[in-house]
């Protein structure tokens, strides 16, 4: 970057940038985010000028190509670079032209908070680069989110660098290992690392004489007198592979090695998935609209991770011993629950032998607020007791700690930090989306949005939780670091303004080994390709297909005058972020598309009335005008209706019996669960470019990537889609053929539960090798909790006291 720098006032080109700044100037304004900076570079670019290769190979083009943020000040202008991927650098211009320099991420923030005219020049500053320094550390940000495969990799060589070290300690790891009470794998018999490794030889020489389907239970005894426990397998083909694997461990440590005997370890029996704001049920609940995705993520992976816990355990031979996996989805409960279940204590998750939903009350404060249900950004006040009165409910059920706590969005992990910190277990995050990157200068205009939205509270819960956990698993790359253009989820954490708050000017290490990508499943059960015809349920779908095409009701409006065009279809929440009303307004615009196709949509509510806050209301309205606008209503179906997940999935199905498309018009998703749904039902999908989707849409396929601001270049794609597969019908069958195997073979709930318990295994052990930075780190997290976060959620509680929900 310097040297880009140089070259710009080396050169001619510092003209140029000196009129582009002028330029900016006039406008009025004084802060530029990076796609207007690019529209209003390209608009000097044409009044100027300048040759085509100018705006992109030029010096002073490559400079603006990198840059995310410039800021105007009288006596400077100040530009946030990012030169590669997980990279930010501050630079300052003065006005003079006369200097061009690096500056701190502290100077920005001082910026940024006079710019809203909240300079103060005392505040907090919250550095946490100490708590990472000195630890391992991922070099190459195209392997950020790989810290599975970077950890195995560091510990190898760790094993070969001090081989005799090593085996002690990982002697010492095994050993520790039991089940309430009861040994595994390693009893006193062996007494060191060095015996290990003899015992191991004499292990595999005995298990050589066995039969390879021997039951374990008729060789246990012997097993036990040379020092091995029960948990290395339940035939003597089983055990012998594991003490294999174990014996090349220790003479020729491989990542590969490590990995697979990671995986054999029992080490993880009960299982804490914590989901706390949004109507956890399953009985037609399944969340609110704005919980929905996480509800369904929760209970299928509390169902996967159960039969996954149930093979494990069974092939370590522990099913013997009566050992059997428990899965808690941890929720509150809600007194006032509309009909719902959401005020039992304790439900089975269907299709599962051990798993349960818990319900923990909130403690009372004010019932007319803990007695309802309570929306994500008012939940705050209540956490910490929540946690304190879930943990003893958790010990009672268990009868015992739990191995593996799991939090889910902002409020769910900052309750698996406070759990995790008090009961001594291994912490996993799953942000789901973090809402700091999805409202814009959310946390610069923090005090304006206080009253509505509480951000203060819930940033420093997000900056608490992801540093406190062992290990953070996501959905996708982008929302680590984003992409070239745009900057990750977790990424804006990196340093941020609280203005008169606080400054963060180092709130995470994106280059930690803790991140890694673990892609959610689908149910295939529910959600399968239109061509499964034996497993499709006639009578369902002519009921599905006459609630799409044909019913008349009050909860939907709009009829298709011409039932033989193509469908788009897209299933959403009428939410800004989710943006139908931008596909709406798009298919409006576009009279070619309305030729070709006709428009259905599925969301939960039809009417203003049905909105639970004014934003919510406001967008339905919204779409109601549009579709008034454009006189729509021969072409459109609004269903307005909440469906049951096996009706939404037979919805997928029967819009692809027509050889229709989905569409998913978000202007951000962190993931998108319905991109998925749609891909492996064998509809052609079409995703925004803005958020995960990018990495389940495959580059061959980078035409159905869409920019929900391009309202006009969005329907020429499809059209053009549209328009080959009317010319060439066996293209449609190609790519949904491709998107659904695509989704099979990648994003499956199998392949999601393996990785999840390796991670947990081994960040558990890395822990026990190296705990040296985690409790320093942890007692600043409280810190942080009991000195930022506590009175912030205090304030909320003064509200909810004296004026209700």
């Amino acid at each position: 970057m310097h040297e880009l720098v140089q070259a710009v006032f080396n050169s001619d080109e510092k003209t140029a940038l000196h009129q582009f700044i002028y330029a900016l100037n006039t406008s009025g304004k004084h802060y530029f985010l990076r796609n207007e900076i690019l529209l209003l570079f390209a608009d000097y670019c044409d009044q100027s000028q300048k040759p085509a290769y100018f705006y992109y190979s030029s010096s002073v083009g490559k400079l603006i190509q990198y840059t995310h943020e410039i800021i105007l000040e009288e006596e400077s202008t100040w530009f946030v670079v990012r030169p590669k991927i997980a990279n930010q650098q501050v630079w300052q211009l003065t006005a003079d032209f006369n200097s061009f320099e690096q500056m701190t991420p502290q100077a920005l923030l001082d910026v940024r908070d006079r710019l809203v005219n909240r300079y103060q020049r005392h505040i907090l500053e919250i550095d946490l680069h100490p708590f990472y320094e000195g630890s391992p550390r991922i070099d190459d940000p195209r392997n950020i989110g790989q810290g599975l495969a970077f950890l195995n990799r560091y510990l190898c060589s760790q094993l070969l660098t001090d081989p005799q070290y090593w085996l002690e300690i990982l002697f010492q790891a095994l050993h520790r290992l039991e089940y309430d009470g009861i040994r595994l794998l390693l009893n006193d018999r062996i007494p060191s690392g060095i015996q290990l490794a003899k015992q191991i030889k004499q292990a595999l020489k005995f298990l050589s004489e066995l039969e390879p389907n021997e039951p374990y239970e008729k060789f246990r005894f012997d097993l036990q007198e040379l020092g091995f426990e029960p948990g290395w397998g339940n035939t003597a083909v089983r055990v012998s592979q594991t003490l294999e694997l174990l014996d090349r461990l220790i003479f020729s440590p491989e990542p590969g090695i490590l990995e697979t005997f990671v995986a054999r370890v029992p080490a993880v029996f009960r299982v804490v998935l914590i989901s706390i704001h949004g109507w956890v049920g399953q009985e037609d609940v399944l969340g609110r609209d704005e919980t929905l995705g996480q509800v369904i993520y929760v209970l299928e992976q509390a169902r996967s991770l159960e039969n996954k816990l149930r093979e494990e355990i069974k092939l370590a031979g522990l099913d013997l011993l009566g050992i059997k996996p428990h899965v808690i989805i941890l929720t509150r409960l809600i007194p006032n629950c509309e009909e719902t279940f959401c005020n039992l204590r304790l439900e089975k998750v269907q299709d599962t032998e051990n798993a349960w939903i818990l319900r923990v009350p909130f403690g009372e404060f004010n019932p007319e607020v803990t007695n309802n249900w309570i929306s994500k950004f008012e939940i705050w006040p209540y956490l910490e007791t929540f946690a304190l009165d879930a943990e003893k409910e958790l010990l009672a059920q268990f009868k015992s700690k739990p191995n593996l706590i799991v939090g889910n969005y902002s409020d769910g992990n900052l309750v698996a930090f406070l759990l995790s910190r008090r009961m001594k277990v291994t912490q996993c995050n799953i942000a789901h989306s973090l809402d700091k990157p999805k409202y814009l200068f959310s946390n610069l205009y923090w005090q304006d949005l206080e009253d509505q939205y509480h951000f203060s509270a819930q940033f420093s819960a997000d900056l608490i939780s992801m540093n406190a956990a062992d290990f953070i698993i996501t959905s996708s790359y982008q929302e680590i670091v984003g992409t070239p253009d745009t900057i990750g989820q977790y990424e804006s954490y990196k340093w941020f303004t609280m203005p008169q708050l606080y400054h963060v000017v180092d709130g995470i290490d994106l280059f930690s080994p803790k991140f890694n990508l673990v892609p959610p499943g689908v149910n295939e059960n529910i959600f399968f390709p239109y061509s499964q015809k034996e497993d499709r349920d006639v009578n369902l779908g002519s009921q599905i297909h006459n609630l799409l095409f044909i019913r008349e009701d009050p909860q939907i409006l709009g009829h298709l005058e011409n039932l033989n065009k193509r469908p788009i279809f897209a299933a959403a929440s009428v939410t800004s972020i989710k943006n139908l009303t931008g596909l709406v307004e798009c298919f409006g615009q576009s009279q070619p598309l309305q030729k070709h196709s006709n428009l259905i949509l599925l969301s939960g509510k039809l009417h203003p009335h049905e909105a639970t806050n004014p934003e919510e209301a406001e967008e339905i309205q919204k779409l109601h005008d549009i579709i008034d606008q454009y006189h729509l209503y021969g072409n459109i179906r609004w269903i307005g209706m909440r469906i049951p997940t096996r009706d939404l999935g037979e919805a997928y199905r029967v819009v692809a019996d027509s050889q229709g498309i989905y569409v998913h018009f978000a202007l951000f998703e962190s993931f998108g669960r319905s991109i998925l749904e749609a891909m492996i039902s064998g509809l052609p999908t079409f995703a925004t470019q803005f958020g995960g989707s990018l990495e389940i849409i495959e580059n061959q396929e980078n035409g159905f990537n869409v920019n929900p601001t391009d309202l006009e270049g969005t329907a020429k794609k499809i059209l053009d889609f549209v328009e080959q597969c009317d010319t060439h019908p066996e293209h449609w069958h190609e790519v949904s053929e491709r998107m659904s195997q695509r989704i099979h073979n990648r994003y499956n709930w199998h392949l999601h539960s393996n990785q999840l318990l390796l991670l947990a295994k081994m960040f558990s052990f890395w822990n026990f090798v190296a705990p040296e930075n985690n409790e320093a780190r942890d007692r600043y997290m409280e810190a942080l909790f009991h000195l930022i976060y506590k009175p912030r959620a205090e304030k909320i509680l003064e509200k909810h006291m004296g004026h209700g929900a």
